[in-house]
Protein backbone atom coordinates (compact mmCIF):
# COMPACT_ATOMS: atom_id res chain seq x y z
CA UNK A 1 0.00 0.00 0.00
CA UNK A 2 1.41 3.36 -1.00
CA UNK A 3 1.62 6.22 1.47
CA UNK A 4 -0.19 9.43 0.67
CA UNK A 5 1.81 12.31 -0.81
CA UNK A 6 2.58 14.90 1.91
CA UNK A 7 0.61 17.63 0.08
CA UNK A 8 -2.50 15.42 0.12
CA UNK A 9 -2.11 14.69 3.85
CA UNK A 10 -1.79 18.42 4.58
CA UNK A 11 -4.78 19.26 2.38
CA UNK A 12 -6.91 16.55 4.04
CA UNK A 13 -6.09 17.96 7.47
CA UNK A 14 -6.75 21.55 6.40
CA UNK A 15 -10.10 20.58 4.87
CA UNK A 16 -11.25 18.77 8.00
CA UNK A 17 -10.18 21.71 10.17
CA UNK A 18 -11.58 24.31 7.77
CA UNK A 19 -15.07 22.83 7.50
CA UNK A 20 -15.15 21.48 11.05
CA UNK A 21 -14.19 24.74 12.76
CA UNK A 22 -16.90 26.51 10.79
CA UNK A 23 -19.68 24.93 12.90
CA UNK A 24 -19.00 26.80 16.17
CA UNK A 25 -18.25 29.98 14.22
CA UNK A 26 -21.79 29.89 12.80
CA UNK A 27 -23.08 30.36 16.33
CA UNK A 28 -20.64 33.24 16.91
CA UNK A 29 -21.82 35.11 13.79
CA UNK A 30 -25.51 34.58 14.49
CA UNK A 31 -25.28 36.41 17.82
CA UNK A 32 -25.08 39.67 15.83
CA UNK A 33 -25.93 38.98 12.17
CA UNK A 34 -29.27 37.87 10.66
CA UNK A 35 -28.93 34.34 9.19
CA UNK A 36 -30.00 35.05 5.62
CA UNK A 37 -27.81 38.16 5.35
CA UNK A 38 -24.92 36.05 6.66
CA UNK A 39 -25.47 33.34 4.06
CA UNK A 40 -25.89 35.93 1.31
CA UNK A 41 -22.49 37.48 2.08
CA UNK A 42 -20.79 34.05 2.23
CA UNK A 43 -22.30 32.94 -1.09
CA UNK A 44 -21.13 36.15 -2.76
CA UNK A 45 -17.58 35.73 -1.42
CA UNK A 46 -17.59 32.06 -2.41
CA UNK A 47 -18.81 32.49 -5.98
CA UNK A 48 -16.41 35.40 -6.67
CA UNK A 49 -13.46 33.45 -5.29
CA UNK A 50 -14.24 30.25 -7.20
CA UNK A 51 -14.91 32.12 -10.45
CA UNK A 52 -11.51 33.79 -10.02
CA UNK A 53 -9.81 30.42 -9.44
CA UNK A 54 -11.54 28.91 -12.49
CA UNK A 55 -10.60 31.92 -14.66
CA UNK A 56 -6.95 31.88 -13.51
CA UNK A 57 -6.82 28.12 -14.20
CA UNK A 58 -8.21 28.74 -17.72
CA UNK A 59 -11.17 26.47 -17.06
CA UNK A 60 -14.41 26.76 -19.08
CA UNK A 61 -16.91 29.15 -17.47
CA UNK A 62 -19.86 29.05 -19.87
CA UNK A 63 -22.78 26.81 -18.89
CA UNK A 64 -23.47 24.37 -21.78
CA UNK A 65 -26.61 25.01 -23.81
CA UNK A 66 -29.67 23.23 -22.47
CA UNK A 67 -28.19 22.64 -19.01
CA UNK A 68 -29.34 25.78 -17.19
CA UNK A 69 -32.44 24.05 -15.82
CA UNK A 70 -30.50 21.24 -14.17
CA UNK A 71 -27.93 23.73 -12.82
CA UNK A 72 -30.66 25.77 -11.12
CA UNK A 73 -32.33 22.65 -9.73
CA UNK A 74 -29.07 21.24 -8.34
CA UNK A 75 -28.15 24.61 -6.82
CA UNK A 76 -31.54 24.88 -5.12
CA UNK A 77 -30.93 21.70 -3.13
CA UNK A 78 -27.14 21.37 -2.99
CA UNK A 79 -26.34 24.99 -2.04
CA UNK A 80 -29.40 27.12 -1.23
CA UNK A 81 -31.39 24.52 0.69
CA UNK A 82 -28.42 23.13 2.59
CA UNK A 83 -26.92 26.51 3.58
CA UNK A 84 -30.16 28.22 4.57
CA UNK A 85 -31.53 25.29 6.59
CA UNK A 86 -28.21 24.76 8.39
CA UNK A 87 -27.91 28.39 9.44
CA UNK A 88 -31.54 28.45 10.65
CA UNK A 89 -31.24 25.15 12.50
CA UNK A 90 -27.91 25.80 14.21
CA UNK A 91 -29.47 28.79 16.01
CA UNK A 92 -31.77 26.41 17.86
CA UNK A 93 -29.32 23.74 19.03
CA UNK A 94 -25.71 23.08 19.96
CA UNK A 95 -23.28 23.49 17.06
CA UNK A 96 -21.62 20.11 17.70
CA UNK A 97 -24.93 18.26 17.58
CA UNK A 98 -25.90 20.22 14.47
CA UNK A 99 -22.68 19.05 12.76
CA UNK A 100 -23.55 15.42 13.51
CA UNK A 101 -27.10 15.75 12.19
CA UNK A 102 -25.98 17.57 9.06
CA UNK A 103 -23.78 14.61 8.14
CA UNK A 104 -26.63 12.10 8.16
CA UNK A 105 -26.92 12.80 4.41
CA UNK A 106 -25.76 9.24 3.45
CA UNK A 107 -29.03 7.91 4.91
CA UNK A 108 -31.03 9.89 2.41
CA UNK A 109 -28.59 9.55 -0.49
CA UNK A 110 -28.80 5.74 -0.27
CA UNK A 111 -32.61 5.79 -0.36
CA UNK A 112 -32.80 8.43 -3.09
CA UNK A 113 -30.17 6.66 -5.22
CA UNK A 114 -32.19 3.44 -5.01
CA UNK A 115 -35.33 5.30 -6.09
CA UNK A 116 -34.03 7.73 -8.73
CA UNK A 117 -30.84 6.04 -9.95
CA UNK A 118 -31.98 2.42 -9.45
CA UNK A 119 -28.84 1.63 -7.47
CA UNK A 120 -28.90 -1.61 -5.51
CA UNK A 121 -28.98 -1.34 -1.70
CA UNK A 122 -26.23 -3.75 -0.67
CA UNK A 123 -25.86 -5.20 2.87
CA UNK A 124 -23.00 -2.74 3.41
CA UNK A 125 -25.25 0.19 2.49
CA UNK A 126 -27.95 -1.21 4.76
CA UNK A 127 -25.49 -0.96 7.67
CA UNK A 128 -24.85 2.67 6.75
CA UNK A 129 -28.56 3.35 6.43
CA UNK A 130 -29.34 1.81 9.82
CA UNK A 131 -26.43 3.63 11.51
CA UNK A 132 -27.46 7.00 10.12
CA UNK A 133 -31.12 6.54 11.08
CA UNK A 134 -30.15 5.47 14.61
CA UNK A 135 -27.95 8.56 15.01
CA UNK A 136 -30.73 10.84 13.80
CA UNK A 137 -33.31 9.29 16.15
CA UNK A 138 -30.90 9.58 19.08
CA UNK A 139 -30.36 13.29 18.54
CA UNK A 140 -33.98 14.19 17.77
CA UNK A 141 -35.12 12.09 20.72
CA UNK A 142 -32.75 13.95 23.03
CA UNK A 143 -34.28 17.27 21.92
CA UNK A 144 -37.81 16.01 22.46
CA UNK A 145 -36.94 14.88 26.01
CA UNK A 146 -35.29 18.19 26.90
CA UNK A 147 -37.53 20.29 29.11
CA UNK A 148 -39.06 23.22 27.24
CA UNK A 149 -37.25 22.55 23.98
CA UNK A 150 -38.95 21.77 20.69
CA UNK A 151 -37.02 19.62 18.21
CA UNK A 152 -37.27 22.30 15.49
CA UNK A 153 -33.50 22.78 15.23
CA UNK A 154 -32.91 19.03 14.84
CA UNK A 155 -35.66 18.80 12.23
CA UNK A 156 -34.19 21.71 10.23
CA UNK A 157 -30.75 20.05 10.22
CA UNK A 158 -32.32 16.76 9.14
CA UNK A 159 -34.10 18.49 6.24
CA UNK A 160 -30.78 20.20 5.39
CA UNK A 161 -29.14 16.77 5.15
CA UNK A 162 -31.99 15.59 2.91
CA UNK A 163 -31.55 18.66 0.71
CA UNK A 164 -27.81 17.97 0.37
CA UNK A 165 -28.52 14.33 -0.51
CA UNK A 166 -31.05 15.34 -3.18
CA UNK A 167 -28.48 17.70 -4.70
CA UNK A 168 -25.86 14.93 -4.83
CA UNK A 169 -28.27 12.49 -6.48
CA UNK A 170 -29.39 15.11 -9.01
CA UNK A 171 -25.75 15.73 -9.96
CA UNK A 172 -25.45 12.02 -10.78
CA UNK A 173 -28.77 11.90 -12.61
CA UNK A 174 -28.34 15.10 -14.64
CA UNK A 175 -24.63 16.09 -14.72
CA UNK A 176 -23.64 19.58 -15.86
CA UNK A 177 -20.74 19.76 -18.34
CA UNK A 178 -18.47 22.06 -16.35
CA UNK A 179 -15.25 21.60 -14.35
CA UNK A 180 -15.82 21.36 -10.60
CA UNK A 181 -14.62 24.91 -9.76
CA UNK A 182 -16.80 26.58 -12.39
CA UNK A 183 -19.74 24.35 -11.54
CA UNK A 184 -19.59 25.19 -7.82
CA UNK A 185 -19.14 28.89 -8.56
CA UNK A 186 -22.29 28.92 -10.70
CA UNK A 187 -24.21 27.03 -8.02
CA UNK A 188 -23.28 29.65 -5.44
CA UNK A 189 -24.20 32.52 -7.75
CA UNK A 190 -27.58 30.95 -8.57
CA UNK A 191 -28.25 30.40 -4.84
CA UNK A 192 -27.05 33.91 -3.93
CA UNK A 193 -29.91 35.60 -5.82
CA UNK A 194 -32.94 34.08 -4.00
CA UNK A 195 -31.18 34.06 -0.62
CA UNK A 196 -30.41 37.78 -0.95
CA UNK A 197 -33.98 38.60 -1.97
CA UNK A 198 -35.28 36.57 0.99
CA UNK A 199 -32.93 38.44 3.34
CA UNK A 200 -34.28 41.79 2.13
CA UNK A 201 -37.90 40.63 2.41
CA UNK A 202 -37.90 38.71 5.68
CA UNK A 203 -35.15 40.19 7.83
CA UNK A 204 -36.09 43.56 9.22
CA UNK A 205 -33.77 46.58 9.14
CA UNK A 206 -30.61 47.53 7.27
CA UNK A 207 -27.41 45.69 8.03
CA UNK A 208 -23.70 46.36 7.58
CA UNK A 209 -20.77 44.01 8.23
CA UNK A 210 -18.88 47.03 9.58
CA UNK A 211 -21.30 47.06 12.54
CA UNK A 212 -20.11 43.63 13.76
CA UNK A 213 -17.81 43.23 16.73
CA UNK A 214 -14.43 41.56 16.00
CA UNK A 215 -15.50 37.97 16.80
CA UNK A 216 -18.51 37.79 14.45
CA UNK A 217 -16.73 39.94 11.81
CA UNK A 218 -13.75 37.58 11.49
CA UNK A 219 -16.08 34.58 11.66
CA UNK A 220 -17.87 35.91 8.55
CA UNK A 221 -14.54 36.38 6.77
CA UNK A 222 -13.43 32.89 7.81
CA UNK A 223 -16.65 31.30 6.58
CA UNK A 224 -16.56 33.05 3.22
CA UNK A 225 -12.85 32.66 2.46
CA UNK A 226 -11.91 29.39 4.20
CA UNK A 227 -15.15 27.37 4.15
CA UNK A 228 -16.74 28.55 0.90
CA UNK A 229 -13.63 29.19 -1.24
CA UNK A 230 -10.65 27.24 0.07
CA UNK A 231 -12.44 24.12 1.32
CA UNK A 232 -14.53 23.74 -1.84
CA UNK A 233 -11.44 24.22 -4.00
CA UNK A 234 -9.37 21.87 -1.82
CA UNK A 235 -11.95 19.10 -1.88
CA UNK A 236 -12.18 19.30 -5.68
CA UNK A 237 -8.39 19.13 -5.84
CA UNK A 238 -8.27 16.04 -3.62
CA UNK A 239 -10.98 14.30 -5.65
CA UNK A 240 -8.85 14.81 -8.78
CA UNK A 241 -5.57 13.69 -7.17
CA UNK A 242 -6.57 10.63 -5.12
CA UNK A 243 -9.21 7.85 -5.06
CA UNK A 244 -12.66 8.29 -3.53
CA UNK A 245 -11.66 6.25 -0.46
CA UNK A 246 -9.01 8.86 0.38
CA UNK A 247 -11.03 11.98 -0.47
CA UNK A 248 -13.82 10.67 1.77
CA UNK A 249 -11.51 10.93 4.79
CA UNK A 250 -11.91 14.71 4.81
CA UNK A 251 -15.70 14.32 4.98
CA UNK A 252 -15.39 11.72 7.75
CA UNK A 253 -13.30 14.06 9.89
CA UNK A 254 -15.52 17.17 9.56
CA UNK A 255 -18.22 16.22 12.12
CA UNK A 256 -15.50 15.05 14.55
CA UNK A 257 -13.75 18.44 14.34
CA UNK A 258 -17.14 20.16 14.51
CA UNK A 259 -18.05 18.42 17.77
CA UNK A 260 -14.75 18.97 19.59
CA UNK A 261 -14.19 22.52 18.31
CA UNK A 262 -17.69 23.43 19.53
CA UNK A 263 -16.76 22.11 22.97
CA UNK A 264 -13.56 24.20 22.96
CA UNK A 265 -14.85 27.41 21.36
CA UNK A 266 -18.38 27.54 22.80
CA UNK A 267 -17.98 25.45 25.94
CA UNK A 268 -20.71 23.04 24.81
CA UNK A 269 -21.18 19.94 26.98
CA UNK A 270 -22.38 16.94 25.01
CA UNK A 271 -24.01 13.83 26.45
CA UNK A 272 -22.99 10.19 25.98
CA UNK A 273 -25.84 9.89 23.47
CA UNK A 274 -24.26 12.63 21.32
CA UNK A 275 -20.93 10.78 21.15
CA UNK A 276 -22.77 7.55 20.32
CA UNK A 277 -24.60 9.43 17.54
CA UNK A 278 -21.24 10.73 16.27
CA UNK A 279 -19.87 7.16 16.11
CA UNK A 280 -22.99 6.01 14.25
CA UNK A 281 -22.74 8.86 11.73
CA UNK A 282 -19.07 8.06 11.09
CA UNK A 283 -20.06 4.43 10.49
CA UNK A 284 -22.76 5.57 8.07
CA UNK A 285 -20.35 7.86 6.20
CA UNK A 286 -17.66 5.18 5.98
CA UNK A 287 -19.95 2.45 4.66
CA UNK A 288 -21.54 4.69 2.04
CA UNK A 289 -18.61 6.85 0.90
CA UNK A 290 -15.58 4.57 1.07
CA UNK A 291 -15.41 1.89 -1.64
CA UNK A 292 -15.22 -1.76 -0.57
CA UNK A 293 -12.19 -2.57 -2.71
CA UNK A 294 -8.92 -0.75 -1.96
CA UNK A 295 -7.74 1.70 -4.59
CA UNK A 296 -4.21 2.66 -5.53
CA UNK A 297 -3.03 6.06 -4.41
CA UNK A 298 -0.96 7.87 -7.07
CA UNK A 299 2.49 8.98 -6.03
Amino acid sequence: MQTLPPRVMVLLLLLALGWGLNWPLLKVVLTEMPPLHFRSVCLLIGCCGLFLIAWMSRLPLRVPAGQWGRLVLISAFNVAGWNVLVVLGVQLMEAGRAAILGFTFPVWSVMLSAWLLHEKITPRKMVGLASGLAAMLLLIGADIQAVGRAPLGALLLTVAAISWAIGLVLMKRWPVGLPASSFMAWQMLVAFLPVTVAAWLFEVGSFSIADLSPGPFWSVIYTGVVSFIFCNWGFMKIVVIVPVSVSSLSILLVPVVGVFSSMLVLGERLLWSDFLALALVLTSLATVLIPLRPERVPA
